[in-house]
């Protein structure tokens, strides 16, 4: 039950592709040059018609390999750094989450009827594509703040 009193749903999602590129092991860091392609399955294939026109792509992925602990997760220093606050796993982008659900806006380096080649996916090979979305400028807002500690725990992200 949750909050309203109301059955929880069980929600189940397939994958619409996969990830492949040299990435063979988590890690928290140097993402940001790392080239991957999205193998779209068959049933998918030209869904990514006219997304060549745009420069950025939002990929939603599945964190397979993520282990949400609780006690461990749901309030930590990101990238376990002594020099970050003490945040909830909401207010950082962590990949051990309570549903193991990521997202990520890359660069798209190119597009045909069965892949998306694109830079900067933090995404390990074989990772499940659960969704891509276009980025839109207009919904996708550049006029966001952060607070200071995110501009430290992104200087060797990418």
């Amino acid at each position: 039950m949750n909050l309203r009193g109301l059955q929880m749903q069980e929600i189940i999602m397939n994958p619409i592709g996969y990830v492949k590129n040299d990435v063979q092991t988590k890690k928290d860091v140097s993402w940001g040059n790392e080239v991957s392609t999205i193998l779209l399955n068959e049933e998918y294939h030209t869904g990514c018609t006219g997304l060549e026109n745009f420069s950025h792509a939002m990929i939603i992925y599945y964190l397979d390999k993520a282990a949400f602990q609780k006690d461990q997760h749901l309030q930590r220093r990101p990238q376990n750094r002594e020099d970050m606050p003490l945040v909830g796993i909401f207010s950082q982008r962590g990949k051990d989450r309570p549903n193991r659900i990521g997202i990520m806006t890359v660069q798209i380096l190119s597009v045909d009827d069965t892949s998306l080649t694109v830079k900067g996916l933090d995404a390990i090979d074989n990772t499940a594509v659960l969704d891509i979305k276009p980025y839109y400028p207009v919904y996708d807002r550049k006029d966001a703040h952060v607070p200071e500690w995110v501009d430290r725990l992104m200087e060797h992200y990418f």
